[in-house]
């Protein structure tokens, strides 16, 4: 098969996708689409004789069934420009390649993360690593930026100082906050930037890291569609149910109620009617 090109991909190649006050998400370069995810799970060259329809049902059933090699064939390449505190949360996805900008030869530009007024709540006080939907007072909320902003200003201007003194860069930078913008060059495969987008997409991800995985989302959407649906139904919007889960559900579920006809009429392709007949039976015997 020729190089796999896609023309919603090709028009968005190095447009900015804005992120927060000051970052954004760049698609530099990518490789292959959903041809190429087809071509894999098919060991074949050239496009051969299948229908669209067909790749359609082939990447369904791959990503229903977690057939996930043929999704690694797929790759993208972004430039990123993010805070340090979003860099240090992103970086733990070891899966890909990152090449970041070093604060030890060039010098750190001055500018920094600072919240909208409607991003800026309370702890939460069940979950430890998050934020409880609650009005913050707007005096408060005041006084949160002022805090933040007139630190981020005193230590550039000491940052500042530092160098002009002739002070190694990689020295002068170690007081910088987390809130400083960093940029990287992150390439990825299709595989491991679904999960990435499964947890970073999630309601319980940090507010400031989902604001860029959503812009990812829209970019990976030009680049493999179909591939992109499949994820949303089956993963992205999917729930997992434990054992005792399933015998819960099974104490009230008529498994009569469903038929191969009905399931088709909801929107499930004929295979899946019948995979999911498959699955009703098991919960039963469990």
């Amino acid at each position: 098969m020729a190089h796999a090109t896609n023309p919603h991909a090709e028009e968005i190649l190095d447009k900015e996708f804005p992120c927060l006050n000051a970052g954004f998400v760049r698609l530099v370069d990518y490789m292959g689409g959903d041809e190429s995810i087809v071509q894999a799970a098919r060991v074949s060259y050239g496009k051969g004789t299948k229908t669209v329809n067909e790749d359609h049902g082939l990447i369904r059933y791959l990503m229903r069934h977690l057939h996930t090699t043929p999704f690694e064939m797929v790759e993208l390449k972004f430039h990123v420009k993010l805070p340090i505190f979003v860099a240090r949360q992103w970086i733990r996805h070891r899966t890909a390649n990152v090449n970041e900008y070093s604060g030890r030869y060039s010098v750190m530009k001055d500018e920094f993360y600072v919240p909208e007024h409607q991003a800026i709540h309370f702890q939460n006080l069940r979950n430890k690593q998050g934020r409880r939907e609650e009005d913050v007072p707007p005096e408060l909320r005041r006084k949160v930026l002022d805090i933040l902003t007139n630190s981020q200003k005193q230590l550039y201007t000491e940052y500042e100082q530092l160098l002009e003194s002739d002070i190694a860069r990689e020295l002068a930078r170690i007081n910088l906050p987390l809130s400083l913008y960093t940029e990287w060059y992150w390439k990825i495969d299709l595989h491991n930037l679904f999960h990435f987008l499964r947890l970073r997409m999630d309601d319980h991800a940090q507010y400031e890291i989902r604001v860029y995985a959503e812009a990812m989302a829209e970019i990976t959407k030009r680049v493999a569609p179909m591939a992109w649906e499949a994820f949303e139904d089956y993963i992205l919007h999917s729930e997992k149910f434990s054992r005792l889960e399933l015998k819960v559900l099974a104490e009230h579920l008529e498994t009569s109620d469903f038929t191969k006809e009905y399931l088709e009429s909801k929107g499930l392709g004929k295979r899946e009617a019948e995979e999911f007949l498959e699955k009703l039976g098991r919960i039963h015997n469990r």
